[in-house]
């Protein structure tokens, strides 16, 4: 039996070889570039759908055959997943096509600020000559005398630990749905409550997903509570902070410097008081913010993956049953 796969927003510009594979020869893969392409009979014949954006309510109801929706990334934030378990359909993610790149991001960024990697770049362009100060480095410490706090013991948090552990910092994290013993799995340390995480470390990484309890979850109460001299790295999603209450922790040098590849809004926000300080170079921010365009997730690799195991799941899932990765199985009557 050949299922029909159908990606009805394929976001791409080349070619759909990928797309193809990772159906093989059980399925058929169709594609359209925007919903409003999507022909009524696609909507209604297809066996699974693969989207990073969700279906916009006035197609949902023209799904006749569709058993499972997978969004080929790992936040599922914008998709309505108790809708979708109330129609009877599975809604899987795809959590491990960026474990490796983000939790790099997140060394990257930290180490930029310590090691004052583009602090320095910055000052050398002014004046090679002049500004060659090799005993300069604002933010630096020795690394295995820091203590790094993370946010988040999931995949990518994990990733983050072992690689910080290899750089011989101490390792201490803030999960209150990590089950017990993850901790002594790979040799960290459990702290109860994020304003004691913050109160320890040198460096807090965050690593959480977005959803109802994370949405600002870093906001002013937890931010008082930082250790002088603290760090800031997000490579999780933006909204997990409270960018007025960072700006603010910044401005009274509460926190020390951040380094970030999300932000609440994207692309970032021009006319908001961080973002305009940290563009225009003011002087109390200067060298103490580093913003990526939300590239963390991105190598050739993980981008092959994210598209490669879109499919792939929606395969496994209709030819036996197999269902990797649902977040919504609490929502989900019956499978079809």
């Amino acid at each position: 039996m050949t299922f029909k796969v159908l990606w009805p927003q394929m976001r791409w510009p080349d070619s759909r070889d990928i797309e193809i594979s990772s159906v093989a020869d059980l399925g058929e893969a169709q594609f359209c570039e925007r919903f409003a392409d999507v022909t009524d009979e696609q909507w209604a014949n297809c066996d699974a759908l693969v989207t990073v954006n969700d279906i916009p309510a006035e197609y949902r109801d023209k799904l006749k055959k569709c058993r499972i929706l997978v969004t080929p990334k790992v936040g599922f934030d914008n998709l309505d997943i108790a809708e979708w378990g109330q129609r009877g359909m599975p809604v899987c993610n795809v959590p491990d096509y960026g474990t490796m790149e983000v939790a790099d991001h997140a060394m990257a960024l930290m180490l930029s600020l310590m090691k004052g990697i583009t602090f320095h770049t910055r000052e050398l362009k002014q004046d090679p000559k002049g500004l060659w100060r090799p005993a300069l480095n604002p933010y630096g410490k020795r690394l295995s005398s820091c203590v790094l706090g993370i946010v988040g013991l999931g995949r990518i948090g994990t990733a983050v630990a072992l690689r910080a552990k290899a750089f011989g910092m101490d390792v201490r994290f803030y999960d209150p749905y990590a089950e017990n013993g993850r901790d002594l799995s790979i040799g960290v340390t459990r702290v109860q409550s994020l304003e004691e995480l913050f109160a320890q470390s040198d460096v807090v990484s965050l690593h959480a997903p977005l959803s109802d309890a994370t949405e600002k979850l870093i906001n002013a109460e937890v931010l008082a509570h930082s250790k002088p001299g603290l760090i800031l790295i997000n490579t999780a999603r933006g909204p997990i902070i409270d960018l007025d209450a960072l700006y603010q922790a910044l401005r009274d040098d509460t926190i020390l410097a951040t380094g970030l590849d999300v932000l609440p809004e994207e692309p970032a926000n021009p006319e908001h008081p961080l973002i305009k300080a940290w563009a225009a170079n003011e002087e109390w921010i200067d060298h103490r913010m580093v913003i990526t365009p939300h590239s963390a997730f991105y190598t050739p690799e993980s981008v092959y993956d994210m598209r490669y195991k879109g499919g792939e799941i929606a395969v496994r899932y209709l030819s036996g049953g197999t269902l990797d990765n649902c977040v919504n199985a609490e929502f989900v009557a019956n499978y079809r």
